[in-house]
């Protein structure tokens, strides 16, 4: 059968350690004996990031937005361990994800993929719960100072016009560390319209939580922007859908998300979202199993998958063992990068493509061939026995070939 064809190319970005293995695998497997893939590839692995002092990262984000979608593999954001691990870094260089969320303005939306043979831990969920992460700010574009006597830390704002406010911080005794950290209104109030729209488009109630009884100012900020503009633009449509906006306290949400049925958007600030994203995936079966789509305010999407680089696996597969590590998350990367693809460029085959290959991975686990995270969360019977990767794969492109009468 001939491959189908692509119009204009997504922003291929790849990782590092065991995900980047699968991304080849899942290329080599799935994507290129059905799809003439077109990419504009960017080399997102830690060492490349330090050779270019991390400008391919800036570059990958710059391409997102000029190509109108994107995909990511999983990378590493280097902390004290990893700069030991690697030598060679000059620079414990910030989180990539971040730094494409500031530069698009995003919001990420994080969902499970849900089987019938998997209950959720939360025996009451019922329904997908999709964690609206803001993805702007806060701690991930934060400065940190340590200092080492006694003294104080003060804060100051210099305007244009010169004038400036200072505050104090901390008085201290001894050595402290201190951070700083910001928001800007644009962005949580993009961040406010793509939750509601969200919401409006998939006919979902919408829950928002900060902690304004403490953050008075800076988290009252967040809930006066979604005040405001479920107000002034989105009562009405949420009235006409039968739709719920509801806010609450970040610890009174986590209660009462537990005790739900699911079924709603939970929109949590940046860092209560990448926490929060990974409880929920977790409860819902395997954090592998969890979608990541950064939406921009002018429709650009930059898909990936949830978790990290599975490094105790990457080390396994190092020693020339074969892992048994879940891909799913990472091929729902591809397949939404490709569907959004084929329907910004009227390609409806491509579209269809993406359902079919994520159907195959549905079936194929249904059919209990799964990877060994996923064995032990089965509670139907007949019990599923462990698959490495590459059979899992490898039984993934006999059903889609099966689909596609190959």
């Amino acid at each position: 059968m001939e491959k189908l064809q692509m119009k204009t190319p997504i922003v291929e970005m790849d990782g590092d350690e065991m995900t980047r293995v699968l991304w080849q695998m899942i290329k080599d497997e799935l994507l290129s004996p059905f799809v003439a893939l077109k990419t504009e590839y960017y080399d997102l692995s830690l060492l490349h990031r330090n050779e270019t002092k991390d400008q391919v990262t800036v570059d990958a984000a710059l391409a997102t937005k000029r190509l109108g979608v994107g995909v990511k593999c999983a990378t590493i954001t280097p902390n004290a361990q990893r700069m030991q691990e690697y030598p060679q870094l000059t620079e414990m260089w910030k989180s990539p994800n971040g730094t494409i969320r500031s530069i698009l303005d995003g919001t990420v939306f994080r969902a499970p993929i849900l089987l019938d043979s998997i209950r959720p831990v939360v025996r009451n969920w019922k329904k997908p719960i999709t964690i609206a992460r803001h993805a702007y700010g806060d701690v991930y574009k934060s400065v940190g100072l340590y200092t080492q006597e006694p003294g104080e830390c003060t804060m100051t704002f210099r305007g244009v016009s010169g004038q400036e406010t200072t505050l104090l911080v901390q008085k201290v005794d001894g050595p402290a560390v201190f951070q700083g950290e910001h928001n800007k209104e644009s962005s949580i109030r993009s961040f406010a319209r793509a939750c509601f729209q969200y919401a409006v488009d998939t006919k979902q109630d919408l829950w928002f939580s900060t902690k304004d009884t403490i953050a008075k100012i800076y988290d009252g900020e967040f809930k006066r922007v979604f005040d405001e503009e479920y107000e002034k633009t989105y009562r009405a449509q949420f009235a006409a859908l039968g739709l719920r906006y509801f806010y609450t306290l970040i610890d009174d949400a986590v209660a009462r998300v537990i005790r739900s049925e699911g079924g709603f958007i939970w929109a949590c600030k940046n860092y209560d979202g990448d926490v929060m994203s990974d409880m929920v995936s977790t409860a819902f079966g395997s954090l592998a199993m969890m979608t990541s789509v950064l939406v921009s305010p002018d429709g650009t999407t930059e898909y990936e998958a949830a978790h990290g680089t599975v490094t105790k696996h990457y080390y396994e597969y190092l020693k020339g063992a074969e892992t048994s590590t879940n891909p799913m998350a990472t091929i729902f990367a591809w397949t939404g990068a490709l569907r959004r693809r084929g329907r910004l460029d009227g390609l409806a085959e491509l579209a269809r493509f993406a359902d079919e290959l994520e159907q195959a991975c549905l079936d194929t686990l249904s059919a209990g061939v799964m990877t060994k995270d996923l064995v032990g969360l089965v509670e139907t019977e007949p019990k599923p026995q462990a698959v490495t990767s590459r059979a899992f794969l490898a039984a993934v492109r006999g059903r889609l070939e099966a689909q596609r009468g190959q």
